[in-house]
């Protein structure tokens, strides 16, 4: 037991909430909720306060209204997360050179052997929040077990501000009695398919022999075997890749025709390009959404001939895309840009106007300069005059990072 693999499964509680209410003591205790306030906002997160009145992240905000009325309501300043995150992940680097980030504000910690430099697990996991109170004066919680999937479900325990340990040997107890939908890959069909065979435990769920299991629910099935089993083989990958970024806003008022939308089309490139190039990499695929007034939401992609991080680019493919939608007759709630088949950019990054002996090969560099600028100054210091606008009044963004999935 003593060579046992350890992970942390590290967690902010209420992140972006956190983050108001330290920045602003009269937040503090009262019910928050981060988003946009209009009838087409969204909760990008709500305080524990607001949770208590069943607020949750993703809910439109019209209902988290109606069942919190006397909640704060609070515009994002993903600026500040950023910021914060970055504190916080600095951190995490110094407990452990293996840290693998899920999201902004989650990630796993390899912390096999590290005990004889930062004690047994429990002292490490509670010195590593101490550190990250005092830098940032947010709290997290922290999940320890010997698989990746059990630190997760443990840090969700021991929320708020806690630490739940599952020692080796101990997993089978800690898993049996909890509710099947805790585990990674059990959504509600599954669920509800599970629960009509009398399966609602991780431990009846052991019980069942993996033939059933596999008729029941294919490949799927056998992953769903080794969790009830506590078999989870997952090293912490500190390099996993980014899958796709995007950008997309719903809008307070549908807006109609294509002019608009390409202006909307256009400020969401630009942040993209943005994101691009603040990561080094490329992209060779570029997607629209769009979503109407009736909910109907469709799709459009396409290859590019060569990966680019300009926004211009990006742009123009986001437009020929739009193209191949009928836009006659409807009025838009969403719109969103996003690129896929991501790469590392060959090139390295240059942020000085250097001479380039045609526009084609200048433009990377001058991307390069403007997403510096907007990095440093905020989005609005510089804007494509297209877009007609800064940030937006009328709409709610949300940046988005798909990775590659790590529950399958």
């Amino acid at each position: 037991m003593a060579d046992a693999r350890i992970f942390f499964h590290v967690d902010m509680d209420a992140f972006f909430a956190s983050i108001e209410a330290r920045d602003d003591p009269t937040l503090r205790g009262r019910p928050v909720l981060v988003g946009g306030a209009g009838p087409r906002g969204v909760v990008a997160a709500a305080s524990y306060e607001a949770r208590a009145f069943g607020c949750r992240s993703a809910q439109p905000m019209a209902i988290a209204r109606r069942l919190c009325p006397e909640a704060v309501i609070v515009a994002p300043r993903h600026d500040r997360y950023a910021a914060a995150s970055r504190e916080v992940f600095a951190i995490f680097d110094r407990f452990s050179p293996l840290v693998e980030g899920l999201s902004i504000d989650e990630a796993f910690l390899d912390m096999s052997g590290t005990a004889r430099l930062l004690g047994p697990p429990r002292a490490a996991a509670e010195r590593l929040r101490a550190e990250v109170r005092e830098a940032t004066a947010l709290p997290c919680s922290v999940g320890i077990a010997t698989r990746k999937f059990i630190a997760k479900i443990a840090s969700a325990a021991a929320k708020p501000d806690g630490v739940v340990e599952v020692a080796p040997g101990e997993e089978l107890a800690f898993l049996d009695p909890l509710p099947i939908g805790r585990l990674w890959g059990v959504g509600p069909k599954v669920r509800e398919r599970l629960e009509r065979l009398g399966v609602a435990t991780v431990g009846a769920l052991r019980q069942q022999e993996l033939a059933q299991l596999r008729r029941l629910f294919g490949k799927h099935g056998e992953h769903l075997h080794r969790l009830a089993h506590a078999i989870d083989e997952r090293d912490v990958a500190p390099t996993r890749v980014v899958k796709s970024i995007g950008h997309e806003d719903t809008f307070a008022r549908d807006i109609v025709g294509a002019a608009a939308i390409r202006r909307h089309l256009l400020s969401q490139a630009t942040r993209v390009a943005d994101r691009l190039v603040a990561r080094g990499l490329v992209a060779r695929r570029v997607q629209i959404k769009i979503r109407d007034g009736e909910f109907r939401t469709e799709t459009r992609q396409r290859t590019l001939d060569a990966p680019t991080r300009e926004a211009r680019l990006i742009y123009r493919a986001a437009c020929a895309l739009l193209e191949e939608i009928e836009l006659a007759g409807r009025s838009f709630r969403l719109t969103g840009v996003s690129v896929s088949a991501l790469e590392e950019d060959g090139a390295p990054a240059q942020l000085g106007l250097a001479f380039a002996p045609a526009p084609e090969a200048r433009a990377a560099p001058v991307q390069d300069v403007i997403s510096e600028i907007r990095r440093r100054y905020g989005h609005g210091a510089l804007y494509p005059a297209e877009a007609g606008h800064k940030e937006r009044p009328d709409a709610t963004g949300f940046a988005s990072e798909r990775r590659d999935p790590i529950d399958e």
